[in-house]
């Protein structure tokens, strides 16, 4: 097999350990609106767009003001109260360096809004090596549809067989598979490998994946690495 051409990156637990900080934004948000929400329930959401988990966490649509409100408030939250706090994952930054030294393009597609996107890229250590970013706002719907996906693959000029995405959910990995393109999952978002087994590789993390990176799919190999 051949290294692709372009690499589709989550970030939120991909790159950034930022996913249970995300579930604590969404409880302290939906308290002070009212709506008590255990954080089993939403850390298990997050990795899907605002648009999926306020209807569930409140019965609100996205589009409704209240709905909007919440929205606006949970991401403020989340940057201020969370992001700082919060670190990228080990060998995040050489990883995507050896990527882009490979000649891959690399190419954002998260479900997190644009001022999230780019918060976290910045808190990621990232942010100058992505040449294509896409967002919640680039897609009529969030993970595990393939809208983001396929946006981010216009973006980088690509065709679904000649990238590779790296994801950390279940949710990346079906609107990756959704797209037509292959995902490789990282376990550091907290994910088992049974929710992840429809990737076609998996590794602990980006630190884990740069050691194995020759016999990856990102370096032309095809192998499954186990636990």
């Amino acid at each position: 097999m051949t290294r692709p051409r372009a690499v589709i990156l989550d970030v939120d637990g991909t790159l950034i350990d930022t996913n249970d900080a995300h579930a604590h934004a969404w409880m302290d948000v939906c308290r002070d609106f009212g709506y008590e929400v255990a954080f089993g329930e939403v850390r298990r959401m997050i990795g899907m767009g605002g648009d999926r988990v306020l209807p569930r966490l409140t019965g609100l649509s996205e589009e409704s003001d209240l709905g909007k409100e919440i929205k606006e408030r949970r991401g403020k939250v989340f940057r201020e109260r969370y992001l700082p706090s919060c670190r990228p994952f080990p060998c995040a930054r050489e990883l995507l360096e050896q990527l882009r030294g490979d000649g891959m393009t690399l190419a954002v597609a998260t479900s997190a809004s644009s001022d999230d996107m780019a918060a976290l890229l910045k808190a990621a250590g990232v942010d100058d090596l992505i040449e294509a970013k896409t967002s919640s706002s680039d897609a009529d719907a969030s993970k595990p549809a393939p809208d983001i996906v396929e946006a981010a693959l216009e973006n980088a000029d690509a065709a679904p067989e000649d990238a590779v995405m790296l994801g950390d959910t279940p949710y990346d990995v079906a609107a990756s598979n959704r797209a037509g393109v292959r995902c490789v999952a990282l376990r550091c978002g907290g994910w088992d490998d049974d929710a992840l087994k429809d990737a076609v590789a998996i590794y602990d993390d980006p630190a884990d994946l740069l050691a194995h990176y020759e016999e990856s799919p990102f370096g032309g190999g095809a192998a499954r690495k186990a636990s």
